[in-house]
């Protein structure tokens, strides 16, 4: 499955500057309301431990990069344009960010959790802005995107489930274009204690509710508490973990990312992004400002929250939030290798649920065609074609069409 992370948040919260430090592209970064005005997009990367170490081979990746054991999967990570109050509405670049917010599979909503931004999104003196007010100001104009979504299509509705298409088939038509399954919709449904409802006696409030849950289960959100170099951040990242246990909130600090990751681009440093600690390779052709900064950042970030966040919030997105499992097919079950002899060539990240047919079909069109059965590299097991597929499986698919 192609993942796509949306990072989403007001104006100035360093939403370009985590897309930046993720990418290592030069999106464009101002103080000025709506720099990004149109979505930036780029490759990032879900970091796991590789099976390698655990077989003990030397891998070739294809599809993917194996640092120091650990295998970077490739993602797209999508900046989208600042949001302000009124954005559902078509305020500002609303309907711009919205529909694009749509295809994403999951969100980081990045928040300065220093409170250097005001409610429009101007920079404002650290303190003065309100990061949990920030949260809560996204939160709606999400659900009240949604709600705009359905209320238009009421008639579209009407006639589907008089024609006899029961609700969720019939939301989820009209929600297909913000990637909304029947399954989400029969989530939120009930957790909106809504599935026994007829459509038309739903109150507004039942409405929100749903659009509410729809949200939560169709583009699951992590909070990024950015800006923790700055002093004013500990005490709203604190408010931030209290009043917000429904959700994951991690402490960053995005400028250190990009500093590190550019430091390790020139030379300079070693690091592997997610990693607790880097080391200094080049001392001499550090400049005086260059050494304060990573001792800075080895001091204020590193030591007090072991990394900059910026990785491990992806890898929250991509393994907890959406639940991937990192899934490595080959055709050589001694050598572990693929028809060319490249050890462990690919990975995939397949979604919950994922069947040894699903793999197949991710893999190639043909090989689920003539799908037999597949053979678990670490057993010799036979596994059939609904097994369920779990992280770090290394398996051989046999097809009577080929082997993959």
């Amino acid at each position: 499955m192609h993942v796509k992370i949306g990072l989403i948040g007001k104006t100035n919260a360093g939403k370009t500057t985590f897309f930046n430090a993720a990418t290592l592209l030069q999106a464009e970064v101002s103080t000025y309301p709506f720099t990004t005005k149109q979505p930036n997009y780029g490759t990032g990367y879900a970091v796991t431990p590789c099976v390698c170490r655990e077989l003990k081979v030397t891998d070739n990746p294809r599809n993917s990069l194996c640092v120091e054991g650990f295998r970077h999967i490739p993602i797209e990570l999508i900046d989208l344009p600042g949001l302000i109050k009124g954005a559902w509405a078509g305020k500002g670049l609303g309907n711009q960010f919205l529909s694009v917010a749509s295809q994403a599979d999951a969100l980081i909503h990045i928040v300065d959790a220093s409170g250097s931004v005001d409610e429009e999104g101007r920079l404002t003196e650290p303190g003065k802005g309100n990061p949990l007010a920030d949260v809560f100001d996204i939160h709606e104009e999400l659900v009240m995107w949604l709600l705009k979504l359905i209320d238009r299509q009421d008639d579209k509705i009407d006639r589907n489930l008089k024609a006899g298409r029961d609700l969720p088939e019939t939301l989820s038509s009209i929600l297909r274009g913000a990637k909304i399954t029947e399954k989400h919709v029969e989530a939120a449904l009930k957790l909106s204690g809504l599935d026994g409802k007829e459509f038309g006696n739903w109150k507004i409030t039942d409405e929100k509710r749903f659009a509410e849950n729809l949200l939560n289960v169709s583009k699951p959100m992590i909070i990024l508490a950015n800006k923790m170099d700055i002093e004013t951040a500990e005490a709203n990242f604190e408010i931030l973990r209290e009043r917000l246990p429904n959700y994951i909130v991690v402490p960053a600090s995005a400028e250190a990312e990009l500093t590190l990751r550019r430091a390790v681009h020139k030379g300079l440093i070693k690091y592997v992004p997610g990693e607790e600690d880097f080391k200094i390779l080049k001392e001499s052709e550090l400049t005086s400002q260059q050494r304060k900064a990573l001792d800075f950042i080895q001091s204020r970030i590193l030591g007090e929250y072991m990394r900059t966040g910026v990785q491990f919030a992806i890898n929250v997105s991509v393994f907890k939030l959406l639940g991937m499992s990192a899934v490595y097919p080959i055709s050589d079950t001694v050598k572990l290798s693929d028809k060319s002899g490249n050890v462990l060539p690919d990975v995939f990240l397949m979604p919950p649920g994922s069947t040894v047919r699903d793999l197949a079909r991710t893999v190639h069109t043909e090989l689920e065609k003539g799908l037999l059965y597949a053979v678990d590299v670490r057993t010799g097991l036979r596994l059939p074609g609904d097994y369920k597929l779990k992280d770090r499986d290394v398996l051989s698919i046999v097809s009577a069409t080929r082997r993959g």
